[in-house]
């Protein structure tokens, strides 16, 4: 690496986390409403908790109830973190756009790639703060047995999926880009179809056949199998290289494909003039 290029990588680390820094500035202008949020996963995780213990009215075995109760506490812990990061992502736009700053982060001599990545680091750190807050509260209430889990395992997977979410999140971002007044519906009725198709909590052999081959192609199925083998039946890294391989291979295709789309997304909203705040 020549001396030249050194002040242009240290430009963009500077941006990116810039970019990264402003994303927690809106969290703690607007702490009430993160509040609000992180109660609601907390309740949407402690729901499910609760309705894994109903179950055990119904006759389950002590063993089937616990692996019940944890299948679905791990679909729901997981889908808050996913979900969290998702909507992190393709809501940078909408956020941009409301507080007046999207014309001015579009012309900013930086690049795009910089830009959607430290958008993403700020949402992968805090979505996995939100989730240790929620996991922290969880494990005692439900008395949670991991000790025969493989936590690093789990941790590797999670962190391979965190590539391919990366890219889905910001094709996501690309729907506020074309339609300023519908595009955060267009994002959330995305993730209301990976919640159905990815297993969250149900396997895929109960959808319909072309559900399930949505949910084959969707990187979340992959994570929430891995993690819950690790959790539930001890698998080791080792088996778990398959897994994290996919993961890694659909990130790479996700991330470069969603750079692209989003970059034509971005030159049309220029054309149309739709960065504008009233869209």
């Amino acid at each position: 690496m020549t001396r030249l290029e050194l002040p242009a990588l240290r430009h963009e680390a500077d941006a990116l986390w810039g970019f990264a820094e402003r994303q927690f500035n809106l969290v703690k202008r607007y702490w009430a409403w993160e509040v609000l949020w992180l109660f609601y996963s907390l309740v949407s995780v402690l729901s499910i908790g609760y309705l894994a213990s109903g179950l055990s009215l119904a006759g389950f075995s002590a063993r089937d109830f616990h692996r019940t109760q944890l299948y679905l506490l791990v679909g729901s812990l997981l889908w808050s973190y996913l979900s969290s990061v998702f909507t992190d992502v393709s809501f940078a736009i909408s956020w941009e756009r409301w507080e007046g700053t999207i014309e001015y982060t579009f012309m900013a001599p930086v690049r795009r790639l910089t830009h959607l990545l430290g958008i993403c680091l700020f949402a992968i750190v805090y979505g996995l703060l939100r989730s240790a807050i929620v996991l922290a509260i969880a494990i005692p209430l439900f008395k949670l047995d991991l000790s025969r889990s493989d936590l690093l395992a789990a941790s590797a997977v999670l962190a391979a999926a965190t590539v391919p979410l990366v890219g889905i999140g910001i094709l996501a971002a690309v729907l506020p880009l074309l339609s300023p007044e519908k595009g955060d519906q267009m994002a959330m009725a995305v993730q209301g179809f990976l919640l159905l198709v990815s297993g969250v909590y149900y396997p895929l052999s109960v959808l319909p056949g072309p559900f399930q081959v949505a949910g084959r192609l969707s990187p979340l199925t992959y994570t929430l199998s891995g993690i819950r083998d690790c959790l539930l039946n001890g698998h080791h890294l080792g088996d778990m290289l398959p897994t994290l391989g996919l993961l890694l291979a659909m990130g790479a295709v996700l991330i470069p494909g969603g750079l692209v789309v989003f970059g034509w997304a971005e030159g049309r909203a220029k054309q149309l003039g739709l960065l504008k705040r009233s869209g």
